[in-house]
């Protein structure tokens, strides 16, 4: 399990917490969210439980198109939130960041600097 007082997830955590909200206001401006954007090519992947328990993240397309049921913006945002300040799952957040890799602070973000 990771350490949640580590100094980088802190700062991995507020990233991604950051980007969420430009990718809202994206969102609420009817532009295309980053995420959306990242999902369309396959980076990543926001679905639903099997069990509907909630959604899961994953770092490739693990359903068909035929099968993929998609998920509402605001319901991603909603789930990755908690996932950046209550699990704070380091892969987890490391995949979502790497979504927004064209954002000046992931360079600096990314060697820890």
């Amino acid at each position: 399990m990771a350490d949640l007082d580590d100094p980088d997830l802190d700062q991995l955590s507020a990233f991604v917490l950051a980007r969420l909200d430009d990718d809202e206001r994206r969102f609420n401006a009817g532009e295309l969210p980053y995420l959306d954007e990242a999902e369309r090519h396959g980076r990543i992947r926001i679905m639903y439980a099997t069990q509907g328990e909630g959604l899961l993240v994953a770092a490739d397309p693990v359903e068909t198109p035929e099968e993929r049921v998609p998920v509402p913006f605001p319901d991603k945002v909603a789930f990755l939130r908690a996932e950046a300040r209550v699990m704070r799952d380091p892969d987890v957040l490391r995949l979502v960041a790497s979504v927004y890799d064209a954002h000046p602070d992931w360079d600096s973000l990314r060697l820890g600097t």
